[in-house]
């Protein structure tokens, strides 16, 4: 009984401090967001920890702007696909890829043509994922239709459910 109490405490101050950083974290994003305003608007920026050059795009500034709005809803994303509870989770999956891929093709896209054509790149992982999901519904409703059991006890079943960040991660890959 004390252990268990302890192994209570333990679990829920560890999820008040994960809860405390995940608030901060969002109470802080317009300041996130406009942290690009700091950035001059010219081709090269110089700081004392390192230089950036715009490259193609020719204003770091804008440059700033562009990965300020991609960043800001991936960490959203990211912080849904983490906390999130329901069976379908893994959809979120395909829009944070797409802001994840569209960070990087930022850096390393070699024209000024920001977020065209980048739907070829994401139709694998829709092809995989929109299926599996169709197909875990499918199979709810077959049980619900089935079996007399309510909607939450279904998602319940086919959730899976890692102890931590970490173990969450572990089980795409």
């Amino acid at each position: 009984m004390r252990e268990e109490l302890t192994q209570f405490r333990h679990t829920d101050k560890k999820s008040l401090i994960i809860g405390s950083i995940v608030a901060t974290i969002l109470a802080v994003t317009p300041y996130l967001f406009y942290l690009y305003e700091s950035v001059p608007a010219t081709q090269v920026w110089d700081t004392f920890l390192f230089t950036f050059d715009a490259g193609k795009l020719e204003n770091a500034n804008y440059v700033m702007w562009l990965i300020t709005g991609k960043a800001l809803p991936l960490l959203f994303l990211l912080i849904w696909f983490f906390t999130c509870r329901h069976w379908w989770y893994h959809v979120i999956l395909v829009p944070t890829i797409m802001y994840a891929f569209q960070i990087v093709a930022i850096f390393y896209d070699t024209t000024s043509q920001i977020d065209e054509l980048q739907l070829m790149y994401y139709f694998p992982l829709m092809a995989i994922i929109i299926p599996t999901i169709y197909l875990i519904r499918a199979r709810m409703f077959d049980k619900l239709n089935t079996a007399n059991k309510s909607m939450e006890e279904l998602e319940e079943e086919f959730m899976i459910k890692p102890k931590n960040v970490w173990d969450k991660i572990k089980q795409y890959f």
